[in-house]
C-alpha cells in the first residue's frame, strides 16, 4: 500500500466534506464567518474525521450519514486550537505554518472563532437527523461527539492541563488523565461515532474505544518527541512550547528512549485490536502504524 498517495485520496475526499459544511462568509457576522473558515481552511492532517470515516467503513457503513459528523469533529478539534493558541493559552503566532487566528483578526475575534465553531459543529451533525431519520443511532452519536468535547472529555483534560503549568511535579497518573482527555478523548470519540453509525455490536465498539485510547496517548507523546526534537518549518508551529509554558510532559517524567518505546507500543497494541476485529479496512491499521512516524 502506497500510504502516501492513499492518504492524499482521503485527505482530499475529507476536504470536500468540510467545504460542504462550511458557513457563507456574509451578514453583519461576516468577519466571524471568515475567521472560522480561516481557521478550519489552514490546513491539518485531518486525522480524526478521517479515522471516523474509516471505522465506519471497518464496520460496513456506506451510507453519508457519517459525513456531517465527520465534518463536526473537525471543527471541534479546530476550536480548540484557535483557542489553544490565545495569549491566555499557549501565545502561539504560528499554526500549520500560518498566522493563527488570533494573530490575523484579534484576541477578541479568535475567541469569538473558536466558539462559532463549536456550535456550528452541533449545527453540523444534528443535520444528520434530517438524513436519515429512522436511523435508530445518530442521538447515541450526538451524545458521544458532545460529552467527548466536553468536561469529561477535551476541556477537561485542558483544565488540567492549565492548571498544571508551572508546577514543579506532576504525576505520571495526572499526567495520563491530561492526555488521555485533552487529545485521546476527540481520537476516541471520531472512532466510537464510525462504529456507532455502522451499527457495531457493543463489545466491538468497545474494543475500538480502547485502541482509540492507546492511540490517542502515543499520538500526544509523540508531540512531546517532536516539540523538542523538530523544527518551525516541519511541524508548522513554534517547537519548544511545552519549555516555554513550564509544562510537565512525558519526555520530563520519562525520558526521551522511554518515550519512543511508549509510542511504539501504545500504538502496536492499539493496531493488534483493530485487526483482531471480524471486519477488515487494511487502511485503517496502517493509518495508525503511519502515525509512529510522523514528523508534524
Amino acid at each position: 500500500m502506497d500510504m502516501k498517495q492513499e492518504l492524499e485520496v482521503r485527505t482530499r475526499e475529507i476536504e470536500t466534506i468540510i467545504k460542504a459544511y462550511l458557513p457563507k462568509e456574509e451578514g453583519y457576522q461576516k468577519t466571524v464567518l471568515q475567521a472560522m473558515n480561516y481557521s478550519i481552511l489552514a490546513g491539518g492532517k485531518r486525522l480524526r474525521p478521517m479515522l471516523m470515516i474509516e471505522t465506519y467503513r471497518l464496520f460496513g457503513g456506506k451510507s453519508r450519514v457519517i459525513e456531517p459528523f465527520a465534518a463536526a469533529i473537525e471543527m471541534i478539534h479546530t476550536y480548540s486550537l484557535v483557542h489553544d493558541d490565545l495569549p491566555a493559552m499557549d501565545n502561539d503566532e504560528y499554526r500549520r505554518g500560518k498566522k493563527t487566528t488570533h494573530a490575523v483578526y484579534g484576541e477578541a475575534m479568535g475567541i469569538l472563532a473558536g466558539d462559532a465553531l463549536l456550535n456550528y459543529a452541533y449545527e453540523t451533525a444534528a443535520l444528520a437527523f434530517d438524513m436519515e431519520p429512522e436511523h435508530a443511532r445518530i442521538g447515541k452519536a450526538f451524545q458521544v461527539l458532545a460529552k467527548k468535547a466536553g468536561v469529561y472529555g477535551m476541556v477537561g483534560g485542558q483544565t488540567a492541563d492549565v492548571e498544571s503549568e508551572g508546577e514543579r511535579e506532576i504525576s505520571k497518573d495526572k499526567l495520563n488523565f491530561i492526555y488521555r482527555l485533552k487529545t485521546g478523548a476527540l481520537l476516541e470519540a471520531s472512532m466510537a461515532i464510525g462504529a456507532i453509525l455502522a451499527d457495531a455490536p457493543d463489545r466491538e465498539r468497545e474494543i475500538v474505544e480502547q485502541a482509540a485510547l492507546e492511540a490517542g496517548l502515543a499520538f500526544q507523546i509523540q508531540d512531546d518527541i517532536l516539540d523538542v526534537t523538530s523544527s518551525l518549518e516541519v511541524l508548522g508551529k513554534p517547537i519548544g512550547s511545552d519549555s516555554k509554558n513550564q509544562k510537565t510532559t512525558y519526555l520530563t517524567l520519562e525520558g526521551m528512549e522511554r518515550a519512543r518505546e511508549d509510542v511504539r507500543r501504545l500504538f502496536q497494541n492499539a493496531v493488534e485490536k483493530i485487526e483482531a476485529l471480524p471486519g477488515k479496512n487494511p487502511f485503517l491499521p496502517e493509518l495508525l502504524r503511519y502515525l509512529i512516524h510522523r514528523e508534524k
